[in-house]
């Protein structure tokens, strides 16, 4: 890092300007930009997430506190509220989409070695949604019931790192099992997805295309058994059964053979049933491989708690999507930043850090220096913790 520089600076060195022009001239978000142009915008709504401001005035006069420190880290005009406001609201939100998948593809490669809680050499991925709940007289456009208003981020997330790959923002009342219709599916990839996503037709769509899924059965579907093999019932298994759907509308949907695994949890005594067409792992794997699941919970609970994506600067569509694009493009900056430093923290503390350090000139991994060890003695318990070591 050259003397003088900020932490706010360093950082944003691991973004690439020239793939972020691209997104850029893509969408022509500069047009009629004379001074406050979409990388100022991006500059000032990751300062927003980095040190969870709370509106557009907060942001405006913060930055407007270090006026001068400003223009090494990029920002070359005054910022404004107003500025800010309209940029939000008019500046197509696919530019930083398309740059946030950007540094996905980036973060995946660094994380491509990350172990798995299951000794598996194959891609993983956990699919689900969640709800972000919005006031319906403040954004009419966010359907969800007839008297609230709320958006969906359907996710695909990399269990290796923990990595958003795919995200999908709908209406809330959009059904999440919509979201299978657009996921390219990678062959010899293992999904993961609660029983929400049970639909056989759209499931075939995995085997059709060599993927494989894991997920848990429905109540009330019938099957006919094939065959049985021999289960260890120390593990929580009951029983690995080969079978085909039992009725002839739902076997028109999925005509292939499933295989059933009946599981109890050891913690909770609740019985499981889980279906797949992976046919060759041990029974024993897919009810770990169900568990590591849970990951993709962790992660919306986590950027919940740890970004701005509950309360927005803007109330148009287009205001509320470039917000939580932006915001995701920051985690994976972050995750990005931490490995690329080898940084021996956990995400939540290296946000913690930065925070309080963004205009510090001191190079980041000599901040940690200064303050991790303090850090580790704070008790955390109640915090979410992802990438910990």
């Amino acid at each position: 890092m050259l003397p003088g520089r900020t932490v706010f600076a360093e950082l944003m060195d691991h973004v690439s300007r020239f793939e972020f022009q691209k997104c850029v001239s893509r969408y022509d978000g500069n047009y009629k930009a004379s001074r406050f142009s979409c990388w100022d915008q991006y500059l000032c709504m990751a300062f927003a997430q980095l040190t969870y401001r709370e509106s557009l005035r907060d942001i405006e006069a913060c930055l407007r506190a270090v006026q001068p420190k400003l223009y090494h880290v990029g920002i070359r005009t005054r910022v404004a509220r107003a500025t800010m406001a309209d940029a939000n609201e008019t500046r197509d939100w696919r530019i930083y989409a398309d740059f946030a998948n950007g540094l996905i593809r980036t973060a995946r490669a660094l994380y491509v070695d990350e172990p798995l809680s299951v000794d598996l050499a194959d891609t993983v991925y956990a699919l689900d949604a969640t709800i972000i709940e919005l006031c319906l007289s403040v954004f009419p456009w966010a359907h969800y019931r007839r008297r609230d208003a709320a958006i969906k981020l359907h996710t695909l997330v990399d269990l290796r790192g923990a990595i958003p790959t795919v995200v999908q923002i709908t209406e809330g009342k959009c059904p999440d099992v919509t979201a299978l219709d657009t996921l390219v599916l990678e062959a010899g990839a293992i999904y993961l997805m609660d029983r929400g996503y049970v639909d056989f037709a759209r499931l075939h769509r995995f085997t059709d295309e060599a993927a494989f899924f894991v997920t848990r059965s429905k109540k009330g579907i019938r099957f006919t058994r094939r065959s049985s093999r021999p289960v260890d019932f120390t593990t929580g298994l009951r029983s690995d059964h080969v079978v085909v759907l039992a009725t002839h509308e739902s076997r028109g949907h999925y005509p292939q053979p499933l295989r059933r695994v009946r599981y109890v949890d050891p913690d909770t005594k609740k019985p499981l049933v889980f279906l797949t067409n992976n046919f060759t792992l041990p029974a024993v794997t897919i009810a770990q491989l169900y568990k590591a699941r849970w990951q993709v919970e962790l992660f919306f609970k986590w950027i919940k708690q740890h970004l701005r994506i509950k309360a927005f600067y803007g109330t148009s569509e287009n205001a509320v999507k470039t917000q939580i694009w932006i915001a995701l493009s920051v985690y994976v900056l972050v995750a990005i930043v931490r490995k690329r430093l080898a940084l021996d923290v956990s995400l939540y503390k290296l946000l913690q850090v930065l925070s309080v350090t963004l205009f510090e000139k001191t190079p980041i991994s000599a901040a940690f220096f200064d303050v991790g060890l303090n850090l580790d003695e704070v008790d955390v318990c109640n915090q979410l913790q992802l990438f910990d070591l």
